[in-house]
């Protein structure tokens, strides 16, 4: 996250390499007993999403924006940072939005990540509002392997919804893969890339991240994270840029720029992006 400094961050998550507690640990290997034990995992779960259709984002300009009057479920939807840095801002998002879901929904969420990236622990997780007993974290070795674990959770159909954080572009031939198998189910499909790293793909939407300056209260402490959020990409809807914070307790996003004093910039970038 860019910051000047003399101004701790806003809007980051808090992270840790896997082996800290908190979390549901995975194996640090990513061979194929890896993936049988996670294709057991997911298929054995008993509870399973009720929830059809789309996941709302609770704000209606956006919403208004997306076809189905949120993000589809069963589609693959693509997160980036707005440039580097940026990337605990989109891993908030993403979470934020995995949060909204499981709230909605029964069942658990599973994240998948290669080697090197900042994986959430429990404390980050609760300041999102995320259940860290409801995300299953799982470590792989490469792109491919990531892609072949996010392939065999959607086959299993036994997760609420499923994210990965990959290193490069999401090639063409394999996003159309994971839209075709998460076609077949009600779940919510996220994967995440660098911030350099874009190519052509059939994802739904494409969002590019960035941290907004969040409000805080007497202590200087983060009351709420706060975004910049810019949706490149809708389907069959509209583009558009918001400034938006996230309240952990109600699950909701809301415009951030009353409350945290930008208001005429949110507006600007606004009226810039419709």
């Amino acid at each position: 996250m860019r910051q000047s400094p003399e101004d701790p961050p806003d809007a980051e998550i808090e992270t840790q390499p896997s082996d800290r507690p908190g979390v549901k640990a995975p194996s640090p290997d990513a061979g194929p007993l890896d993936l049988a034990a996670l294709r057991d995992l997911v298929t054995g779960r008993g509870d399973a999403p009720v929830l059809r259709g789309a996941l709302p984002l609770g704000v209606h300009d956006i919403d208004s924006r997306l076809a189905q009057g949120g993000l589809a479920l069963g589609q693959l939807h693509e997160i980036a940072p707005a440039q580097a840095g940026d990337e605990p801002a989109a891993l908030g998002f993403a979470l934020a939005l995995v949060a909204r879901h499981l709230a909605r929904v029964r069942g658990e969420a599973l994240l998948v990540a290669g080697q090197g990236h900042p994986l959430p622990y429990g404390h980050g997780l609760a300041g999102l509002g995320l259940d860290p007993g409801r995300l299953l974290l799982f470590e792989v070795a490469s792109d491919g392997d990531a892609y072949r674990a996010l392939e065999e959770s959607l086959r299993a159909q036994g997760l609420a919804a499923v994210a990965g954080l990959v290193d490069a572009a999401l090639p063409l031939t394999q996003s159309r893969r994971l839209h075709l198998a998460a076609g077949r189910t009600d779940l919510l499909l996220l994967v995440l890339r660098p911030p350099e790293a874009e190519s052509p793909n059939v994802a739904a939407t494409r969002w590019r991240i960035a941290a907004g300056k969040a409000l805080r209260d007497r202590f200087g402490c983060i009351e709420r994270p706060c975004w910049q959020v810019t949706l490149d990409r809708s389907r069959n809807g509209r583009t558009g840029h918001w400034l938006l914070e996230w309240d952990h307790a109600a699950h909701r996003f809301g415009l951030a720029g009353a409350l945290a004093g930008h208001a005429a910039e949110a507006g600007a970038r606004v009226q810039r992006s419709g």
